[in-house]
């Protein structure tokens, strides 16, 4: 392996919302935060020297996106997920919270419903709730761990009037890396229906053995038409504080609608070194990436052997995507408040309550696994501890 992701950097003082404000997030500073998804690894150093370059010349002026960028996104997207998109689709937003907020705006008036599966991603809720659209819940179901999506449900709610679904693929926190058929009952019933998909496809190259993403637009030509995809490299390459994400609209129409808005918020322009760093990214990151996945899976293999050692008091199903780990906790006994301040206070770790991502989250915590494995292997530590207290 080239890359060192046994690097520990020191990543406090740098205003990191992970690391700097354990007190304003936890209530106590000496917690070790697993929770908000980012990674304690270096970004790729092709990434880095992209930005150095920009640096190096000095002016940070006004600029366009070049051909290289959108060639970038456009053979990233051949090479790893096997669909063939074209130049014309992009649009570059900050963020693809962002995007999920503009699909809003754009395609939905207020009142209108709009569907998400959950526990999800806390900013589903507020894209949704912010903009004065109505919340439809569509709750996965969970069998030992695994989560499947509940379709006969999911047709209930779509055919009362939804204008939207929200999808998240691979799926945040859960980790399901949806099947081709799963995809296909959702499109079908998406088409149906007349309901736009909108898919958060952030986590997309973060899949694990045995598992492929599919874009749900390359499903059917049907389905390209009515579908806006979101892909950024932040989660892949460790560069979520540049901002910016490649927004892939194949319906002409849809495309211009979805500009329109943006032009009319002031949207547009860009930060310079998130276009250098995502053109980077996509051009030279490959090897970067296949490095961090096996590294990755090591730590899931940790984790996974040493929670064995308290399986009757939290468990977990690996992730087939993602570098979220969705913890279940409810045999322990404690739940809400409770089950937060006990790992807070006891195992002093920093993560993510359930709670945040929905009614069906309670008993549960998310974890971030994408750390050098000498903070995993303390994290566990301090985990294990706590645990073996419950005896």
């Amino acid at each position: 392996m080239i890359h060192n992701f046994d690097e520990v950097i020191d990543r406090k003082n740098t205003d990191c919302i992970k690391w700097d404000y354990n007190e304003l997030f936890f209530g106590r500073d000496d917690v070790l935060p697993m929770w908000v998804a980012d990674m304690d690894f270096k970004s790729p150093s092709e990434v880095r020297e992209a930005m150095g370059e920009c640096i190096e010349h000095g002016v940070f002026g006004y600029f366009r996106r070049s051909e290289g960028y959108y060639r970038a996104i456009v053979n990233w997207m051949d090479k790893r997920h096997g669909w063939k998109i074209d130049r014309d689709w992009i649009v570059s937003t900050p963020g693809v919270v962002t995007a999920l907020n503009i699909s809003v705006l754009t395609y939905t008036s207020p009142k209108d419903k709009i569907l998400i599966q959950t526990p999800i991603y806390p900013p589903f809720y507020n894209v949704v709730r912010n903009n004065g659209r109505q919340l439809v819940t569509n709750s996965l179901r969970e069998i030992n761990g695994y989560y499947t999506i509940d379709f006969d449900d999911l047709e209930e709610k779509l055919r009362n009037d939804v204008k939207m679904m929200i999808l998240c693929s691979p799926h945040n926190p859960v980790g399901r890396v949806w099947k081709r058929e799963e995809l296909c009952r959702i499109s079908e019933l998406c088409l149906k229906y007349g309901v736009l998909l909108v898919s958060d496809e952030i986590h997309s190259d973060i899949i694990f053995d045995g598992h492929t993403h599919i874009p749900i637009a390359s499903i059917c030509d049907a389905m390209l038409q009515n579908s806006i995809t979101c892909i950024a490299p932040s989660k892949t390459f460790n560069i979520a504080g540049l901002e910016e994400s490649a927004i892939l609209i194949p319906n002409a129409e849809l495309r211009k609608r979805f500009n329109t808005t943006m032009e009319r918020i002031g949207i547009g322009g860009g930060n310079i070194f998130g276009v250098a760093a995502l053109e980077a990214a996509y051009t030279y990151g490959g090897q970067w990436l296949d490095e961090l996945l096996v590294y990755l899976q090591g730590n899931l293999d940790y984790l996974y052997e040493n929670l064995k050692k308290v399986s009757s008091k939290v468990q977990f199903t690996r992730p087939e995507g993602t570098y979220l780990v969705w913890l279940d906790f409810r045999e322990t006994g404690l739940l809400g408040e409770e089950l937060s301040r006990y790992i807070i206070d006891n195992a002093r770790l920093g993560l993510n309550d359930g709670r945040s991502f929905g009614e069906e989250g309670n008993g549960f915590m998310r974890m971030n696994i994408a750390c050098p494995r000498v903070i995993l292997k303390e994290g566990v530590d301090r985990l294990v501890g706590a645990l073996d207290c419950l005896s």
